[in-house]
């Protein structure tokens, strides 16, 4: 069995959180589609959604503080890499109950291909898979475009066995975000954060094999991303395999669309400046206290 495991942030840290819920509830859309019922989906979060899951979904709630004070989504990669690596890390604890052979981690807001779970049935006892190959698409332009090295840009890019986490045996769903911290050791940022994980498992020897199609769509300009990415310049106008394999639905009409994919509003934002990636985000991070009162 596959288990899909996502967060979601601390309503504190988002710019609109009914609106993180609404991006969620697309995404479980995807997620849920899959053409193999050999699958769960878990989700993490401080406050349960306020609409209906779909089937094989189960929300796991945490009393998380919020990693940061500033209120809004770019809280900085320290913070954003905390909240997210231990309410991962929670994701897997709960995933011990259902006994799944592989874990693919995927973000809030992006899409998943409907066939992954036949794939992985299909694949007992593989090692794991990366996406090497994805798309980038913003719902703003309707439009996308094609990514290789996706699993450098997107979260939602890992297929890994669930035992090669090594998961504490003595974490459960209510550790704490210390506990849980101190039990992984780096692992809680090298392998539970996409910028480090094709490196962290290449290293331990684990030979992931490309994923055959591409895995995902990283979804961008939401207002809500983290990383503030963006897709930039000429795109592609969205096209029909989107819905048939995602479950994306279009933003636009063909002529708004071919204007915002192709013509002189595709340049109207600057792309976010990525600087070099530090060997540890957490070194020398330190949670805030009470970041509720201070």
């Amino acid at each position: 069995m596959l288990a899909f495991i996502t967060t979601l942030r601390h309503p504190r840290n988002s710019a609109d959180y009914s609106r993180v819920e609404a991006l969620l509830q697309d995404t479980l859309r995807s997620v849920s589609r899959q053409t193999c019922d050999d699958h769960l989906i878990i989700i993490v979060g401080n406050r349960l959604p306020a609409f209906e899951l779909p089937p094989r979904a189960v929300f796991v709630e945490v009393d998380f503080p919020p990693p940061s004070t500033h209120n809004g989504p770019r809280t900085g990669p320290a913070s954003v890499i905390w909240d997210k690596g231990t309410k991962n890390a929670i994701g897997l604890i709960a995933a011990r109950e259902y006994a799944p052979d592989h874990v693919m981690f995927f973000d809030a807001d992006d899409f998943v291909h409907r066939d992954i779970a036949a794939f992985v049935a299909a694949h007992p006892g593989a090692p794991g898979w990366v996406s090497t190959r994805g798309w980038i698409y913003s719902r703003r332009r309707n439009a996308y475009a094609l990514r290789r090295n996706f699993y450098r840009y997107c979260g939602t890019s890992f297929i890994i066995p669930w035992s090669a986490y090594e998961v504490p045996p003595e974490l459960t769903v209510t550790s704490s975000q210390r506990a849980i911290a101190d039990a992984f050791g780096e692992g809680l940022e090298r392998s539970l954060e996409h910028g480090f994980a094709y490196d962290w498992w290449r290293d331990r020897g684990r030979a992931l094999e490309p994923l055959p199609f591409p895995g995902a769509v990283y979804h961008v300009d939401t207002g809500e991303n983290h990383s503030g990415n963006i897709l930039f310049g000429p795109a592609l106008p969205y096209r029909e395999h989107l819905r048939h394999d995602y479950g994306l639905e279009p933003s636009k009409g063909t002529a708004a669309t071919l204007w915002s994919a192709l013509g002189p509003a595709s340049f109207t934002r600057w792309p976010a400046i990525r600087l070099r990636q530090p060997k540890s985000f957490l070194e020398s991070f330190s949670p805030p206290v009470d970041p509720v009162t201070r």
